[in-house]
């Protein structure tokens, strides 16, 4: 199978990691599917531009009968889905004391209930062709702790789980699935939670050893690296962090600081 017979779903690719997502694989001869709830023609529009196949779908990953229209829809056009990249997401920035009930409810639905639907419905045909890559976007978030997000933690922390109870129930039968934890992005999610005031770009420098933050690119390419089974084939119930050494640093600030 040559690269221009693969099939790629990708959810969020709007705007931000998605979007990058989508074009990496495009420029690497995978069909795209894209789902989000904004319109991503602009996605589509230039993976076409440079030679790519892309189609668009608008709609909500939380509703079950939508998940089921996108999953006919892409395999009446284009057959078959090799890798689904679950990377839709939302945050909130809100004290744990003051989040409603409803709030938290939405960030799990949108962060961990949707990337199980999608993984149950291209999963089962995955499962009949005993072959497929599913890769989902969690967070550091996923795996240590930041104030005042808790239900961002805890849908990040859920996801974790979800990757590696799939990956061990479907690893033996030829689905892969793993999970990739990027740091702060700098991305339109990122710009709207800042314009709150609760941080800023030093706040984020300052605290990753590398100085900077990630790119939309360095976190496609980890997708990437973990849809294809040539480069990830034997990688299954993983967690890769792209978040250029913050979950591994305990220093203090001065001393990180003073490292570089």
């Amino acid at each position: 199978m040559d690269g221009q017979e693969r099939v790629a779903v990708v959810t969020g690719g709007a705007q931000g990691i998605g979007r990058r997502t989508a074009e990496l694989l495009a420029e690497r001869g995978w069909q795209v599917a894209i789902l989000d709830v904004q319109e991503p023609a602009a996605t589509v529009e230039a993976i076409r531009a440079r030679g790519g196949k892309a189609l668009g779908f608008v709609g909500d990953a939380t509703a079950e009968a939508v998940v089921e229209d996108f999953r006919r829809v892409v395999f009446d056009r284009l057959g078959r889905t090799d890798v689904l990249v679950n990377n839709a997401g939302i945050s909130l920035i809100r004290a744990a004391e003051e989040t409603s009930a409803a709030e938290y409810r939405r960030v799990l639905e949108v962060n961990l209930v949707a990337p199980f639907l999608l993984a149950r419905a291209f999963g089962q045909t995955m499962l009949e062709a005993r072959s497929g890559s599913i890769v989902n976007v969690a967070s550091i978030a996923g795996l240590v702790a930041v104030a005042d997000r808790a239900a961002y933690n805890a849908s990040k922390h859920g996801l974790v789980g979800l990757t590696r109870t799939l990956a061990a129930e479907w690893g033996g039968r030829g689905v892969r699935v793993n999970a990739v934890c990027p740091g702060w992005v700098k991305t339109e999610m990122d710009a709207a939670d800042q314009a709150g005031g609760s941080y800023t770009d030093a706040d984020i420098e300052g605290r990753v050893p590398m100085g900077r933050f990630a790119r939309p690119d360095d976190v496609a390419r980890a997708i990437a690296f973990l849809a294809d089974d040539e480069e990830s084939g034997f990688v299954n119930g993983h967690t890769l962090t792209v978040d250029g050494g913050w979950s591994s640093d305990g220093s203090w600030e001065s001393v990180r600081l003073s490292k570089r």
